[in-house]
């Protein structure tokens, strides 16, 4: 890591984000708001030549097989990931440390799924990683004093700089209508609350679905409310994860709280802006892959859906017809255009879900080969990259679960570093 006052990039040149090519590689490099610029390692290498833009940086990054690093550093963000699932969040926080010239620790990783939290523990060494229920860790009310649960994880754990987690989003979904937004869950953003009155971490970074803002108990700004009384300054809003480099169509609630100045969400889409990135940026170079990796099997498909894929490509369609769609599309009107569709090179695809093996679950079918997506493509679209180690991972099912229920990184590394430079 350096980090440069006057030498061959002035900070004043250099963006928030920006990226060169070494004799090594790429570089990073993020100026803080005080004006240094900090250089770090960001691909070992990728084979190019001549000068690199983010398409290309990043794009080479997601296809990198090799972990990025950091050379020896005395300074660590230390960050606890709550709901963590299997990293998706983690992943973008080790990029914002890293980027920051700070070793990442994960001090504390907690999910209540044993292979999300086993495939989080051969990702992010070093920290512990407990299976179990959040609710019942920080498990005092806020203002209370703190429990024996809570008495003993503060200390084991030490300082805490980035405390963070999203939530369980089902009783916030617009598609729940079971729950319409008054599900009992909702009610552990308030963990999260707890979790930063115990921990007293620099910042805080909440994610949910955007229909969280309408829960009938107002969770997130009773959230918000609650982490001002704590001292955070507070800022929440809605973020397209597609305007800031993610392959898909996808937007996030944020809640972000420092101590350290104001946060706002609305910069995060324009300080860390990217065009508009495609399907074929996110696999294009997957095209024609196969290997025994479980993450490149594709689904085993019922004779039905063969037929409909079959009919996608034959007839050169991406929507299929009513005709060829189950009873219930084809006797009664219906919006659900994307399901049983295929994707297009030349766009970013939609929301990836846990049903992206399924193309009765949306328009998740291959634009080019007679198949739905595979673990591998969704993780890219999802912006694991390739060195993301899922091996411990035996069934499909698991795949499709914890990939499509975690959060894109690009947002965890915008919204810390955000917070952080």
């Amino acid at each position: 890591m350096n980090t440069h006052e006057n030498s061959e990039i002035e900070p004043k040149e250099v963006r928030v984000e920006e990226f060169k090519r070494t004799s090594s590689g790429i570089s990073r490099l993020v100026r803080r708001r005080n004006g240094q610029v900090v250089e770090s390692r960001f691909v070992p290498t990728d084979g190019q030549r001549g000068p690199v833009d983010p398409d290309s940086a990043e794009g080479s990054w997601l296809r990198s097989d090799a972990p990025n690093d950091l050379e020896s550093t005395s300074q660590s963000l230390r960050v606890v990931d709550l709901f963590s699932g299997c990293g998706g969040l983690s992943v973008g926080a080790r990029e914002a440390a890293l980027s920051l010239g700070l070793a990442f620790v994960p001090a504390l990783a907690v999910d209540f799924e044993p292979t999300a939290a086993e495939v989080f523990g051969k990702n992010f060494s070093g920290g512990r990683v407990i299976v179990g229920d959040v609710a019942e860790i920080f498990d005092s009310p806020v203002g209370n004093k703190l429990s024996a649960a809570e008495r003993h994880v503060l200390k084991d754990l030490g300082n805490t700089d980035v405390l963070m987690g999203g939530p369980p989003c089902q009783g916030h979904s617009d598609l729940n209508n079971r729950t319409r937004r008054m599900d009992p869950k909702n009610e552990l953003y308030f963990s999260m609350v707890r979790a930063a009155e115990v921990l007293e971490p620099r910042c805080v970074l909440i994610e949910n679905v955007p229909g969280a803002l309408n829960d009938k108990a107002q969770v997130v700004q009773r959230s918000a409310a609650a982490l001002s009384d704590l001292g955070y300054k507070v800022d929440f809003g809605v973020v397209d994860a597609s305007r800031i480099g993610v392959p898909q169509r996808r937007k996030r609630l944020l809640l972000l709280a420092s101590r350290d100045h104001e946060p706002c969400v609305d910069d995060i889409e324009s300080i860390y802006a990217r065009p508009p990135r495609t399907l074929r940026w996110a696999i294009g170079d997957l095209e024609g892959l196969s290997t025994p990796d479980l993450r490149d099997e594709a689904a085993n498909s019922a004779p039905a859906t063969r037929t409909r894929i079959d009919y996608l490509f034959d007839h050169d369609l991406f929507d299929l017809p009513d005709m060829m769609r189950p009873a219930c599309h084809r006797t009664k009107a219906h919006t659900y255009r994307s399901i049983y569709g295929r994707l297009r090179w030349d766009e970013p695809t939609q929301t990836i879900t846990t049903g992206f093996y399924s193309m009765c679950m949306g328009r998740y079918v291959h634009p080019s080969e007679r198949r739905t997506l595979t673990a591998r493509e969704a993780a890219r679209i999802q912006y694991f990259p390739d060195a993301f180690d899922f091996t411990s991972v035996t069934k499909r099912s698991d795949l499709a679960k914890m990939i499509g229920n975690a959060v894109p990184s690009r947002l965890a590394h915008a919204a810390l570093l955000e917070l952080l430079r």
